[in-house]
């Protein structure tokens, strides 16, 4: 399946995907689903698995990407003469559930950005560290993957910018606020702490002198926040409080590095979601 234009996380999406069809279509329980090779699969087959995961309790927004991948698998297939005909033409897949991105109030932010107390075995080093990149998270919105594959000639500590790899290949350079501008230059005091020639351009480096990957990042949220938290959450609440500040809706689209207004859109949902609890909870005749 062609995917050169997909973020790598696409790609482990999709592959994961395709594993668990080709896995249902082996399942010795169900010898119905047994196709052998890509050619014998219909659109029967294919709307039968649709259906497998709605009764096993999928949410509809993972039926939908399942169903994504597979047409673009077949599609892949048909080009390249591996099957006849494409049957996942005109697969339909229920539509997502148009969730809005969660947004951190006040108290969990100051938690993940201000830890009133950490376990006493943190190193100086790595709590600079953690402090820099979740203040570049929340401060400039930046993608999990963004963030990890920052270089440190990639910081402009002087002009408080910093510029990003985003999604496509695309170059982007997004101001960073002074909190993490000061957070990054107090990280980069002590870096050579922990840095090692394999890894001496990133910005951010695990205890063994190693590039930060998303796993690490997930633990640092883990271990400083006080309710469940994705990372993702930090980008959902940079976008909604430049909204809910005022800002145009344009302007956090290039900020983002979203291609695409409609995908930031989403975010003025959000805002006025906000709008409306604040109005419901405080306002005497609500």
């Amino acid at each position: 399946m062609s995917l050169t234009r997909a973020s790598a996380n696409t790609v482990t999406a999709y592959r994961t995907d395709l594993r668990d069809f080709i896995e249902w279509c082996e399942d010795d329980d169900d010898t119905s689903n047994r196709v052998g090779a890509p050619g014998r699969v219909d659109r029967i087959v294919l709307r039968r698995y649709l259906a497998h995961l709605g009764a096993e309790g999928f949410a509809k927004r993972s039926i939908a990407r399942k169903a994504s991948a597979l047409r673009r698998y077949f599609a892949w297939a048909r080009r390249n003469g591996l099957v006849t005909a494409d049957p996942s033409l005109g697969l339909r897949a229920p539509s997502g559930e148009g969730r809005l991105p969660r947004v951190l109030d006040g108290r969990e932010l100051r938690d993940l950005l201000e830890p009133e107390a950490l376990p006493e075995d943190v190193p100086h080093w790595r709590r600079l560290r953690d402090d820099a990149l979740l203040e570049l998270l929340y401060g400039s919105g930046l993608r999990v993957s963004e963030v990890c594959g920052l270089d440190l000639d990639g910081c402009d500590l002087r002009r408080s910018v910093v510029t990003v790899w985003g999604k496509g290949g695309k170059e982007r350079r997004v101001p960073m606020s002074q909190a993490a501008s000061d957070a990054v230059k107090a990280w980069v005091r002590v870096r050579k702490e922990v840095v090692s020639e394999r890894s001496a351009a990133a910005l951010f480096l695990n205890s063994r002198g190693s590039r930060l990957g998303p796993r690490d990042v997930r633990r640092v949220i883990d271990e400083r926040s006080s309710s469940p938290t994705h990372p993702h959450a930090l980008r959902h609440t940079f976008a909604t409080h430049l909204l809910d500040g005022g800002a145009d809706l344009r302007i956090v689209q290039e900020l983002l590095g979203h291609s695409d207004v409609s995908t930031t859109q989403r975010y003025t949902h959000v805002s006025k979601e906000r709008l409306r609890s604040v109005y419901t909870s405080t306002h005497p005749r609500a």
